[in-house]
């Protein structure tokens, strides 16, 4: 696809790419430039007290004797998971 460079060097991305990527207005991206090509990568800002509590969640699953080499397969069994070993604690 070819977008055009515009005014306050602005490009609009095509709405086939915003819907297969679900990208809403607001979303945020880390532009970068490798081997003359511009990249657009989409990320999610988190407030560093959340970052810490993941951390420190992944530091307590690490020493979790129960947890050790147990995989999960999807999201919601991971956090069923927890919330078990919350309410056991």
């Amino acid at each position: 696809m070819i977008v055009e460079l515009r005014k306050k060097a602005q490009i609009t991305l095509p709405k086939k790419i915003v819907d297969q990527l679900n990208l809403y207005e607001g979303d945020k991206f880390e532009i970068s430039v490798k081997n003359g090509i511009i990249m657009l990568e989409p990320v999610a800002i988190y407030p560093k007290e959340y970052i810490d509590k993941l951390a420190k969640e992944i530091r307590l699953l690490k020493e979790d004797s129960n947890y050790k080499d147990k995989a999960f397969d999807n999201v919601e069994d991971l956090i069923k998971y927890l919330k078990q070993r919350d309410k056991s604690v």
